[in-house]
């Protein structure tokens, strides 16, 4: 909503840097996905490595 009301904002006070700001922001946005999906792809890897090292100290506090 507050994305929404500052473009509304910029549209009224200058309608070009507005109209540009609408066609940039979506080619920026799928530029930038790869890297969002590399990020997500390597916090699941390391939340497994950090699972698997952490398994046997899980298991012998059950055990004791």
């Amino acid at each position: 909503m507050v994305k929404f009301l500052l473009f509304c904002i910029l549209a009224v006070f200058c309608w070009p840097l507005a109209l540009i700001a609408l066609i940039v922001y979506p080619i920026i946005w799928v530029l930038m996905l790869p890297f969002r999906i590399v990020g997500i792809v390597l916090t699941g890897v390391f939340a497994f490595v950090g699972a698997i090292f952490m398994l046997p100290a899980k298991i012998i506090k059950a055990i004791v």
